[in-house]
């Protein structure tokens, strides 16, 4: 029996690797799911999802240039729901971002203390001319 694309086929998971998970069929042949291919989420341990001797159903995506099957798991799972994104707080009306920004201007900014923001020695600051 050849495996094409689009074919659903249960297998054993005979080897794990960091970047994936072979497959063996009961044909004989075998094919890799890789990391990527395992679940919706990213995937950081692939052992988090399988294990050696687990039987799996995955998707034949095709094969590769050098004739090796390309498998997916996560093509057979429907997609998660995402949560809908929060609303955006609109922006805060001009007049209270004035009055912040005078009001930081008149305490000498963040930490500044008093002396309404001027340095000692009353100049620009930085260094005295000769």
């Amino acid at each position: 029996m050849e495996l094409k694309a689009g074919a659903i086929v249960e297998g054993r998971v005979t080897r794990i690797m960091e970047f994936g998970a072979f497959i063996e069929f009961p044909t004989g042949e075998s094919g890799l799911v890789h990391i990527s291919q395992v679940a919706h989420e990213f995937v950081k341990n692939i052992r988090d999802h399988l294990n050696e001797g687990d039987v799996v159903s995955v998707l034949v995506l095709g094969r590769d240039e050098k004739g090796r099957l390309d498998l997916s798991i996560k093509e057979l799972t429907p997609a998660p729901v995402e949560p809908p994104r929060p609303k955006r707080l609109p922006r805060q009306a001009p007049e209270f971002e004035n009055k912040l920004k005078s009001f930081l201007r008149g305490s000498g900014g963040f930490g500044g203390g008093a002396g309404g923001g001027k340095k000692a020695g009353g100049g620009k600051g930085g260094r005295k001319r000769r």
